[in-house]
């Protein structure tokens, strides 16, 4: 396997999902049957998780709210995917949260992620 450019950035479960819907009926086209049934059941997955509800404004904002607290892009990209809403889930998703993050900054990481990338029940 060849690796064709290997400056790709990282995309987010979101950015996977709008993908997945904009190719949309092309694969069938081409006879890609295989590749049809694997989008499927991926678009399925991802639409069951915490990216159906986000957009890619709540993701900027999320981004821009995250910025004081000098995280790395890919520990960023964890918190998109899989938002936190405990001080474990951070201690997992962020190295050496201990020593970077106090309590305080613990709390508003979770408030922060819970407002721009967790829809609301009555939404």
């Amino acid at each position: 396997m060849e690796i064709v450019n290997p400056s790709c950035a990282l995309m987010s479960n979101f950015e996977v999902m709008e993908a997945l819907r904009t190719i949309g009926d092309t694969k069938k086209k081409f006879g890609l049957r295989n590749l049809a049934t694997i989008s499927y059941e991926t678009l399925r997955f991802l639409e069951e998780g915490s990216c159906r509800t986000q957009t890619k404004h709540n993701i900027l904002q999320f981004m821009q709210a995250v910025k004081p607290f000098n995280l790395t892009k890919s520990e960023c990209l964890m918190m998109v995917n899989d938002p936190p809403s405990s001080a474990l889930h951070i201690q997992l998703q962020i190295e050496d949260s201990e020593e970077r993050l106090s309590e305080d900054q613990v709390n508003e990481l979770i408030r922060i992620a819970q407002q721009w990338l967790v829809a609301s029940e009555e939404e």
